[in-house]
């Protein structure tokens, strides 16, 4: 029963500390373009320019 006393606020600020890197991430815009990173690979990359 005494390691609840510990492992119960451990518990709490583990999983504020979660919500918080969330919040973080979805203010900081690392969620609005779901779909773009999955088309991206199918795009071809430019060629490199040969200089003469």
């Amino acid at each position: 029963m005494d390691a609840l006393i510990l492992l119960i606020p451990i518990a709490l600020f583990l999983g504020l500390l979660g919500l918080a890197g969330f919040l973080w991430a979805l203010r900081a815009g690392q969620y609005d373009d779901l779909d773009g990173a999955a088309a991206r690979i199918l795009f071809d990359d430019t060629p490199p320019r040969k200089d003469p």
